[in-house]
């Protein structure tokens, strides 16, 4: 998570489209980009590289003149560095299979952050498998990934993220029946049951709305 220099946004999107067009163009090092619109965090930006295994780590492009790159054209319009996380999705409780890698088709991502509460640990599979049965058993295509923050930071929290992949801003405000979806899966009221399991797992859960930034990517 990046803070950018205001004052130099335009050449920071050159350079770091750039930079993303040579070094990060496909496979396991394209990056991709977003802007952050909503919550503490508007106006920074997201550089995300992936998916990739930690192998590809040992063979990212640093040299061929990658690192004095981004020393040289890209961290001069860089006010902050905020955050460096790994995350780890969650296959067995996501429903992705419709993403193909291209960004462009759900360029509007809700991201959901969660702090689990010390002891609630084993709850959260069964609350986020039952979303994902929810939104499967809904007619049509509701793409929803799990991730884990593989390197937990203490205070921070920021625990798991679950995104929901969205077509475009109209989806806000259509309204899926999920609540209706979820009671016809697992019975009358069993939503209330859902939403105080869900209070007691999480300390904290906050969202926040990316967009994507087709310029600054290396697409």
């Amino acid at each position: 998570m990046l803070t950018p220099d205001n004052t130099k946004l335009k050449v920071l999107g050159k350079n770091m489209r750039k930079h993303n067009q040579k070094y990060h163009k496909e496979g396991a090092y394209k990056s991709t980009v977003y802007a952050i619109s909503t919550g503490p965090n508007v106006g920074k930006i997201v550089w995300m590289m992936g998916p990739l295994k930690y192998t590809h780590l040992d063979s990212r492009p640093e040299e061929g003149g990658h690192d004095d790159d981004w020393r040289d054209n890209i961290m001069p319009y860089i006010k902050k560095m905020n955050a460096a996380e790994y995350w780890k999705q969650d296959i067995e409780r996501s429903n992705t299979s419709m993403l193909d890698g291209d960004a462009s088709k759900y360029p509007v991502l809700r991201v959901r952050y969660f702090e689990v509460t010390p002891g609630h640990g084993y709850t959260v599979n069964r609350l986020f498998s039952q979303v994902k049965a929810t939104l499967e058993s809904i007619e049509g295509e509701y793409p929803w990934g799990v991730y884990d923050n593989e390197f937990l930071q203490g205070d921070l929290g920021r625990h798991i993220a679950a995104v929901s992949f969205m077509k475009n801003w109209a989806e806000f405000d259509e309204d899926i029946k999920f609540v209706e979806a979820f009671e016809k899966l697992y019975g009358n009221n069993s939503y209330n049951t859902f939403t105080n399991m869900r209070n007691d797992t999480f300390s904290n859960r906050w969202n926040e709305i990316w967009v994507y930034d087709k310029n600054m990517s290396g697409d």
